[in-house]
């Protein structure tokens, strides 16, 4: 994997707002992130230890882990869950469920400056291709359609549990997951194409 070598800087590091001391545990997130991403470039994945993230963050390995509850969770907390929601929410009434989240989507990555960018890219290549972590991803699949039904649910009326409601966001992740595994996530093409096939009805 080839990325610069400029330190990637995670969407949430920009949070504005909050208390001193929010503002401090942000900073010390994005600290651990930063320094983690940069360890795993020079050293790969399984090389580098909790020990050297908290060494290089210059906190003690108990502190890494009030922020992360292992490594993995390092690369794999989605920090583009609360602008998604956020983006989704905002979407008109009268747009498909589907539609709203092309354009929530969309929103999203435009959201996101050229730093938080990299960083999210370097983070889904992570997660392709460090075997550790793609063998975490069919837990992450079942967090992120959980997510979706609640959004889903919320926008129609409908239970999160309802048949119909969990088969689209099952459907809308199964999809995006078989197709993008090996293309880049961000293809805002792709993503429009994926969307479009299922709100045809998948026709072959």
């Amino acid at each position: 994997m080839s990325v610069e070598s400029k330190p990637a800087i995670p969407p949430a590091a920009k949070r504005s707002g909050g208390t001193l001391r929010e503002r401090k545990k942000e900073r010390t997130r994005r600290t651990i992130r930063v320094e983690a991403f940069r360890l795993f470039r020079e050293h790969g994945y399984a090389a580098t230890t909790v020990e050297q993230i908290a060494e290089a963050a210059e906190i003690s390995p108990s502190t890494f882990f009030r922020y992360f509850r292992s490594k993995e969770q390092v690369v794999l907390v989605d920090d583009m869950d609360p602008i998604m929601i956020q983006r989704f929410e905002r979407q008109p009434p009268e747009l498909s469920a589907l539609e709203a989240f092309r354009r929530a989507t969309l929103e999203a990555f435009e959201a996101l400056d050229p730093a938080q960018f990299q960083f999210e890219r370097e983070r889904a290549a992570l997660v392709r291709t460090v075997p550790e972590l793609r063998g975490a991803l069919q837990q992450e699949m079942e967090r992120n359609v959980d997510l979706i039904a609640e959004l889903v649910a919320k926008r129609r009326g409908r239970d999160a549990s309802d048949f119909e409601v969990r088969a689209l966001a099952g459907a809308l992740i199964g999809g995006a997951q078989a197709v993008l595994m090996d293309r880049d996530p961000f293809d805002p093409e792709a993503i429009s194409r994926i969307i479009d096939f299922l709100a045809a009805g998948m026709p072959l």
